[in-house]
């Protein structure tokens, strides 16, 4: 059974809206767009190289995927880690929507994400993997999908734009299996999902 991996990238106040350029996600008159671009330096792009050497399918929000199939398949070099998984590899986009996907190998599920998705997981061989799809993210671990999360903090703060984790998250607790720090300053952590928290105080105990 593979392991359902998500990858996204955050603020230091949490807010994964449009990394990837001014126009990716405009939702809610959002006009910082592009927060990522500055620090895409090589130690960033090693890591990503390696996430996408473990990939066996992808599932993908539908805003996500509309971004990534206006860019990828005119990525043609079988050869670039990226893109020669995305073009090749099988697809899988959450939409209601979508009916007449024209990237090849796309799959549209829609119905019960819980079992769609646990279906997925037990047929992908390798990692089954989700990159950016907020929302979707969201219900994933709200429904306790998600096996494994790359968080890749970003040096910023924006103060406006969708959060990874708003009010009301499923309360989740996190093993830290992993981590580095990139030279322009990213911290790319990474965590395995391990139930619920768990809760202590710092009180001293009263004298009895």
């Amino acid at each position: 059974m593979g392991k359902l991996v998500v990858t996204t990238f955050v603020t230091l106040d949490g807010v994964y809206q449009a990394p990837g350029g001014p126009q990716e996600d405009t939702r809610d008159g959002f006009e910082q767009g592009g927060w990522s671009v500055p620090y895409g330096d090589e130690d960033f792009g090693r890591f990503v190289n390696g996430v996408f050497s473990r990939v066996g399918a992808f599932l993908l929000g539908r805003r996500t995927y509309d971004i990534f199939a206006s860019y990828w398949p005119k990525m043609t070099d079988p050869a670039d880690p990226v893109a020669g998984k995305l073009n090749a590899l099988p697809k899988y986009v959450a939409s209601a929507g979508l009916t007449d996907p024209e990237w090849a190998g796309t799959t549209v599920i829609r119905g019960d994400l819980a079992k769609e998705v646990t279906a997925l997981k037990e047929r992908t061989d390798g990692e089954l993997q989700l990159h950016g799809s907020g929302a979707l993210a969201r219900s994933l671990f709200a429904l306790d999908l998600v096996d494994t999360l790359h968080l890749l903090t970003f040096p910023v703060v924006l103060g406006a734009g969708r959060r990874l984790f708003p009010e009301g998250s499923m309360p989740s607790a996190f093993r830290h299996t992993g981590g580095e720090i990139t030279a322009a300053g990213v911290s790319i952590q990474t965590y395995d999902f391990s139930g619920r928290p768990e809760y202590g105080s710092y009180e001293l105990p009263e004298n009895t």
